[in-house]
């Protein structure tokens, strides 16, 4: 009879509930750092009681897993929506409309500062490693849709595999994640014209006398 009475828990309040101990957490981490914050960080950064954090982390370790979850999925997200959307798109501007989508996920929520606090600790959390892996490949399956039509297009070189381009194309985020962090969102404001101009899009690739000889003009 009691338990007849008790009211319902919509799942929309359980999911918001949880994001929003996702996002005092994010906030200690990014300014405490994943080991200085303790779960009393986190309980005073949410607001809310010790039974309603642990009804849905147990613990720090939890919370970082499934941080990574939503970065790493956001940035798949984002790679095949440039792969299906844009099928077209160079690769230069698909890598600096990734990079502008980074930079506003950095100023919202700390995204890159976060990710190489996720890549240390996946260090220690196997889970960490074997999402981080998945993630690469199913980054890269996405890239490969670009890389490839790119090739038949002769706008990029034959002499290395759609998916060996791809990989190398995909390093490149690293290096920008790293540099958003260190530097500032002012450090990397050139980047995106960078990869443009590296990556034009429209461009065959060739290799005949003509153009060899006005490269060296």
């Amino acid at each position: 009879m009691y338990a007849a009475s008790m009211p319902k828990v919509s799942q929309e309040y359980l999911d918001a509930r949880r994001a929003e101990i996702l996002s005092a957490a994010r906030r200690c981490f990014v300014r405490n750092g994943f080991h200085a914050t303790t779960m009393q960080d986190v309980l005073r950064e949410s607001g809310l009681s010790t039974g309603a954090v642990y009804r849905y982390f147990a613990g720090k370790q939890d919370m970082i897993v499934a941080i990574a979850e939503e970065n790493l999925g956001e940035v798949v997200a984002e790679v095949r929506k440039l792969a299906d959307q844009r099928p077209t798109v160079g690769i230069g501007e698909a890598l600096a409309d990734l990079f502008e989508v980074i930079k506003a996920k950095h100023a919202e929520n700390g995204f890159a500062a976060l990710t190489l606090l996720v890549w240390s600790e996946s260090l220690y959390i196997p889970a960490l490693t074997e999402r981080i892996k998945a993630t690469i490949v199913e980054a890269c399956a996405e890239v490969v849709k670009i890389v490839r039509e790119h090739q038949n297009a002769g706008a990029l070189p034959q002499g290395a595999t759609a998916e060996e381009l791809a990989q190398l194309i995909a390093t490149i985020m690293p290096g920008f994640i790293l540099q958003l962090t260190v530097l500032g969102p002012s450090g990397v404001d050139g980047l995106p014209d960078a990869a443009r101009a590296l990556w034009p899009g429209g461009e065959r690739h060739t290799t005949t006398p003509h153009t060899a000889g006005q490269l060296g003009e």
